[in-house]
Order: structure tokens, then sequence, then C-alpha cells
């Protein structure tokens, strides 16, 4: 008698294989009505699961990498977890692979499947703006994660996309410290030559300066350094340093990635600099670590689970037949804390 596959549960449930593997783990993102049918389905057509790895070795061994550019950021950690646990469900292996700064992201990814055989990509970081046309080489299905800025070359018909509007979510941020009576906002940005998030999120930055009738002051942009352009706790302690070095008049800090804001706490409290008294501090993100510093700090949490799963599922539809491209766009929401 044949083995009933995952494939075979989605199809008999009209749903895709993610929407499949969610109702089998219990998680929270699926109405209660769809995963008691999704369960009937299984019962009816005697559907096994955790068979992953009978459904690996009919794969062919088939496998997915994620690339990741920005490892030192834990914001990344929660996603590829779940990601890995989507994939492996789904009779797929993962590829985990680190895209070094200095590293163009479609060119790791065109030697990866050479390599490789893989069936799909999930590109968790980058800066696609300038590396557009080489995507096009890239023959197999691909979902682009946490990037927000538009991408010049390719189609937004071939490939997936999932992020949070970084232009909207800066403004906002921003707008939240100006509404608490801070002028003098320093912004934690990306490198001078960022065209992905840190552009975008500067971008919002001004904005909203400008929304307030606040000029905006060059002097208190502090970019990354061309030499080591990765959001990191040691960059943003740095940048805090220098910062203090310029002495001029600051009364806020929006760190464009949690972990420089992080860094930018310690800075402040070696200076004996009260936070927020003197100075208010909020990153972005919304890792877990920032409701475990002393002050615990604010933060605009991006949804991380809800965009893992979605970048699971858009791949995994894909690759099944029962999706086609798409771009999500998720909302973040501001976690008040003792920074500010």
């Amino acid at each position: 008698m044949e083995t009933i596959t995952i494939r075979e549960v989605a199809k008999a449930c009209g749903v895709g294989v993610s929407t499949v593997s969610r109702a089998i783990n219990n998680h929270p993102n699926i109405s209660d009505e769809k995963k008691a049918l999704i369960l009937r389905k299984i019962e009816e057509l005697g559907y096994v699961p955790n068979n992953s790895a009978r459904n690996l070795k009919r794969s062919g061994g088939k496998a997915i990498a994620v690339l990741v550019k920005g490892m030192t950021n834990p914001f990344f950690n929660v996603m590829i977890k779940i990601m890995e646990a989507e994939i492996i469900a789904n009779g797929y292996t993962m590829v985990l692979q680190h895209v070094d700064p200095s590293e163009d992201e479609a060119d790791v990814a065109i030697e990866l499947a050479k390599e490789k055989k893989l069936c799909g990509i999930i590109f968790l970081g980058g800066i696609f703006a300038r590396t557009g046309r080489s995507l096009n080489n890239i023959h197999i299905p691909y979902v682009i994660s946490t990037v927000g800025s538009p991408i010049k070359g390719i189609s937004k018909a071939d490939y997936s996309s999932v992020s949070v509007d970084d232009e909207i979510e800066g403004e906002k941020v921003t707008s939240f410290l100006l509404a608490r009576g801070r002028k003098r906002i320093a912004i934690f940005a990306g490198a001078h030559n960022d065209t992905s998030v840190g552009m975008l999120r500067l971008s919002g930055y001004k904005r909203a300066l400008k929304n307030a009738g606040i000029e905006f002051d060059e002097e208190l942009v502090l970019y990354l350094p061309d030499e080591n352009e990765e959001y990191s706790y040691e960059n943003g302690y740095a940048a805090a340093k220098r910062l203090l070095n310029k002495h001029i008049e600051f009364d806020a800090i929006f760190a464009v990635a949690d972990v420089m804001a992080v860094g930018a706490l310690r800075a402040l409290n070696e200076e004996k600099i009260n936070v927020p008294k003197e100075v208010a501090v909020i990153g972005f993100d919304g890792i877990e670590l920032t409701g475990y510093t002393n002050p615990a700090l604010s933060t605009l949490a991006q949804p991380i689970e809800e965009m893992a799963y979605e970048t699971s599922s858009l791949l995994l539809n894909v690759l099944d037949g029962s999706g086609e491209h798409r771009h999500s766009v998720f909302e973040g929401r501001i976690i008040e804390r003792e920074t500010t």
C-alpha cells in the first residue's frame, strides 16, 4: 500500500504544504477551521506525520539554501530555526550559507547552486539594488526576505519577497521620539553606500524630521565604517563613541538595528549618561535581548516568526506548484520600554 505524502494531503485540502505543516505542528498562524479540516483529511487519508526522512528519500535529496548576510545579528537566528523546521517537515534538506559583507549574495547563490543540488533559495538580508541583474542567472525559485528595497533589473513576477516597509517604519520610530519631546535625534545608519534597509530607514528618519519642521543635520548621522558594514554590538558601541567625541548636542539615538542600540547603551553607561533622562535610545528589529538589557531597550519589533513562516511558505508553495511568486509586506510595532 503506497504511503501518503504531505503534498497529497495538501492537494486534497486545497492548501499549500506549509499550511499542512502548521496544522500538524499546532502553530497559531492558522485558523481553527482550516486546522480541523486538515487534521480530518490526514485521518481519512492515513497520512503519518513526521515522515520527513521518507519524503527526503523520494525527493532525491533536494536541498533549499538559506543565504544569510549579517550572521552577527541575532534577529536572523529565530528566522533560521523556523525555516529549518518548515523545510525539513516538507521533505527537503537545508543548506545554511554565510555571506560575507564584501561578497555579492547573488554570485554566492549562483556558485552554491552549481555545487549543491538546490531546488530553491532563501536570501536573508543583503543589498540587492546593486546586484539585481545577477539574479537573472539564478534559474530556480527564490525568496528575498527582510530586504524591503526595490530590486532593479528583474521582474517582480520572477521572485518572492517578505519584509516590512522600512521607510515607513523608520519614520514611525523617529516620530515616536519626536512625540516625546526629543529634537536632536542621532541615527546609527548603514554604510554610506547602503541602498537597502539602512538607506530606507534613514529616509524615513529624514521624512519624519521634515514633517515636524526640524532641519536635517548630517552631523547626527553615524554611518557604518566601510571596512566593516555589519550591524553589530561593536559597531553600535563605536558609533556612540564617535558621536560623543563630536561634542554636539543630542537627546536621542535611533539605531537601525537592535544590536547597535545595545552597543550604544554600553558606551553611554561608560560615560555616566543617564538613559532615558539625558538621552533616549531605541532600536529596530525586536530581538529577545532588548527585553533584558539594563535599562530595557525600546524597539521597533518586526513580526519575526510570521515573516519566517511566510518566507518558507512562499518558496515551498512555488516548489510544489500550489502558489505563485508574491510580495508580502508586514507592519512593525513599537515596544516602549525603559530607554525611552
